[in-house]
């Protein structure tokens, strides 16, 4: 409580949620020392969708090659301090309320948003191990996003980009996002990760063309294919490699694995080696990660119980064709945040689950009642149930046997579902 009231309080330096412009953050950056400038080895991440398995599969892979890193993702599932990885470990929620409490003292009477304050934050702490990989996640889109503050860095991996977060642009088309995540991303080295269409590949080709660095595309600079005997085939231009399975579920994580094999082989001193037992050894929560024991998979009987924080039409579209490639029925569960495209998102999943049962998210304000939520689907002719909480929806999915319970809709409701496991 004491590390969400203070949240609470940091909220307050300014009126508005997201703002995008970077005066904000380069602002307490200056009070700070400027820490950004004294970081080495930074790799910035971006995209729509992917961001979290690439960064986490890279770090997997340089941690196996002896690599220390540091690494600031967001949103979190159950604790803000997940966001905060110092030397290969989460901060300590004391360590973090006292950082929090100092960078607030810096900021004084200024306007900062909560992202720009962590993400100061996390760049401040940073500093105590700089001579680490940085790997730094953006938030929304990349040039007005306060992890834009670098002037030079060691790669940039450029994930899945598709529709989302149309609100806060003027230019609400596939045009506008890629402009938004590509138009000021470093000159030094990107890797580029499958796109869901052939078309939105070449759109990001060409918004890069002024771009000097060195690109290397999925499907063109490297790739990797389902083998036989459940082995992974991955091969570039240094070579080939034949992999073990990786711990993720769904067939778009190998796209995003095969991104981070791509530039830790390119940029770093890694063998083939550190790749086998880095890509088995990823640690990632809310990617269709399977739940095998607790309070909750104790309630859905003989089945899986399989979460996933995907929220967008980018991520329904993955998660479906994982869907239609069990051979048992899947009984989806679904709450989302007001301000997503519900029927976009749903869409995907006609014809490819057995159910769909929708619910409000706890705790979060901005949920879509589930009333509502069903209101603006019934044009799909969708089997749909209404439940009142995730213990009665999970619960109603053990009248079936050898099916797979999947949460779905929002990152809010995966922590949720974790958090009451």
């Amino acid at each position: 409580m004491k590390l969400q009231n203070l949240i609470s309080k940091l909220e307050k330096h300014h009126k508005k949620k997201i703002d995008l412009t970077l005066n904000r953050t380069f602002n307490l950056l200056k009070k700070l020392g400027n820490p950004q400038n004294k970081l080495k080895n930074v790799i910035n991440v971006v995209g729509t969708n992917s961001k979290a398995s690439m960064s986490y599969s890279l770090k997997s892979i340089l941690n196996q090659a002896g690599y220390k890193c540091n690494l600031y993702t967001s949103p979190h599932l159950q604790s803000l301090s997940e966001r905060f990885v110092f030397n290969d470990k989460e901060i300590e929620d004391d360590e973090l309320i006292q950082l929090l409490n100092d960078i607030e003292k810096v900021l004084g009477e200024d306007n900062a948003s909560l992202f720009e304050i962590l993400t100061c934050a996390f760049l401040k702490y940073a500093e105590n191990y700089k001579d680490n990989i940085n790997i730094i996640e953006a938030g929304l889109f990349f040039q007005f996003d306060s992890t834009n503050v670098f002037k030079d860095n060691l790669l940039t991996l450029l994930g899945l980009i598709h529709t989302d977060h149309t609100q806060w642009l003027t230019n609400k088309t596939i045009d506008g996002i890629i402009y938004e995540k590509t138009c000021k991303l470093l000159n030094s080295n990107i890797f580029i990760n499958r796109q869901l269409t052939e078309e939105i590949r070449i759109k990001i080709e060409k918004a890069l063309e002024n771009n000097s660095s060195n690109k290397f595309f999925f499907g063109k600079n490297f790739n990797i294919l389902k083998a036989e005997n459940n082995f992974i085939h991955y091969k570039d231009e240094i070579g080939e490699i034949l992999l073990p399975e990786p711990n993720l579920l769904g067939d778009h994580q190998l796209y995003n694995i095969s991104t981070s094999i791509a530039a830790s082989r390119k940029i770093f001193n890694v063998k083939d080696e550190n790749i086998k037992n880095g890509i088995v050894n990823i640690k990632l929560k809310g990617r269709l990660q399977e739940i095998s024991s607790g309070k909750l998979k104790n309630l859905v009987g003989n089945n899986r119980l399989i979460i996933d924080g995907g929220h967008n039409e980018s991520s329904s579209i993955c998660i479906s064709n994982w869907v239609k490639q069990q051979n048992h029925d899947v009984h989806l569960i679904c709450g989302m945040l007001r301000d997503k495209e519900h029927k976009e998102f749903i869409k995907h999943f006609k014809n490819k689950v057995k159910s769909i049962t929708l619910i409000d998210i706890p705790n979060q304000e901005g949920s879509i009642k589930n009333e509502e939520f069903k209101k603006k689907l019934n044009d799909l002719d969708l089997n749909i149930i209404l439940s009142e909480s995730i213990e009665d929806s999970i619960k109603s999915i053990s009248q079936y046997n050898n099916s797979t319970c999947l949460c779905v809709g929002s990152l809010y409701l995966a922590g949720e579902v974790l958090n009451r496991n």
